[in-house]
């Protein structure tokens, strides 16, 4: 036994900080890695929720037509920002075409009350093509475009090439004017002139003038589609494998 050893002097060095926290141990290490990593993934998570709440605040709610919203449409946002004058201006000639259904069946009643032999048959026509062309066009060739330039795909360009040849043609058949069509063109137009039917004349000019626009409008850009379809390299193989991959669902889908 040693006697000089001074029985309360302390083992630990006076150089130690008391209220130092101690070194941490490999498991302490492991749980603060582990809250460290739910730290992250949670905010991982709200930075998702964010951003998917954001997409469907200004991109998931229907907003057309705005009367009574069944789908999205909005060229500044879903369409590539070098083809947004192309849609645009596609988006305008279906308005043009709107219109001047409209005024051809006015244009069809001034006839009918002008006394033409042919005149209900016009009117009742007209009234179907306000319904029927507005809505197959929009969905037919107007949506298909539409989705072809948004989605880059060529199944969409093949069912715009197609239903657009035939609304070219329709617009063609609708600037002649050949009563009891429906149309208050070219031919109905003259005879009103003749007749001194003014009102019925001036609207069946204007009828005819619309169609003309719009049908040259979008003979026009036809073309210019065609050449973007060919030069992007869409090919009826690519069409087929897209409809196998998505089938008729992705019509209705965006991105």
């Amino acid at each position: 036994m040693n006697y000089n050893e001074n029985p309360f002097a302390s083992t630990h060095s006076l150089d130690t900080n008391p209220f130092e926290d101690p070194a941490p141990s490999q498991a302490d290490a492991a749980r603060l890695d582990s809250i460290r990593q739910r730290e992250a993934d949670l905010e991982r998570r709200q930075r998702e929720l964010d951003e998917r709440e954001q997409q469907l605040k200004h991109h998931g709610k229907n907003n057309w037509p705005f009367f009574f919203p069944l789908i999205y449409h909005d060229i500044s946002v879903e369409i590539p920002e070098a083809s947004r004058p192309l849609i645009t201006r596609l988006y305008q000639l279906w308005l043009v075409l709107l219109g001047t259904l409209i005024l051809n069946l006015i244009a069809c009643i001034f006839i009918l009350i002008a006394g033409s032999s042919d005149g209900g048959r016009d009117v009742g026509a007209a009234i179907g093509y306000v319904f029927i062309i507005t809505i197959t066009s929009f969905l037919l060739w107007y949506r298909p475009i539409y989705n072809g330039y948004m989605k880059e795909q060529a199944l969409y360009y093949y069912l715009y090439f197609f239903f657009c040849g035939f609304h070219l043609l329709f617009s063609v058949y609708m600037i002649i004017g050949v009563p009891s069509t429906g149309s208050a063109g070219l031919i109905q137009t003259i005879q009103m002139f003749a007749n001194h039917h003014w009102v019925a004349a001036i609207l069946g000019l204007v009828a005819t003038v619309g169609w003309t626009l719009q049908g040259l409008g979008n003979a026009y850009y036809y073309r210019q589609i065609f050449a973007h379809h060919t030069a992007a390299g869409h090919t009826m193989e690519k069409a087929k494998t897209e409809l196998a991959s998505h089938g008729a669902k992705a019509y209705f889908t965006r991105g």
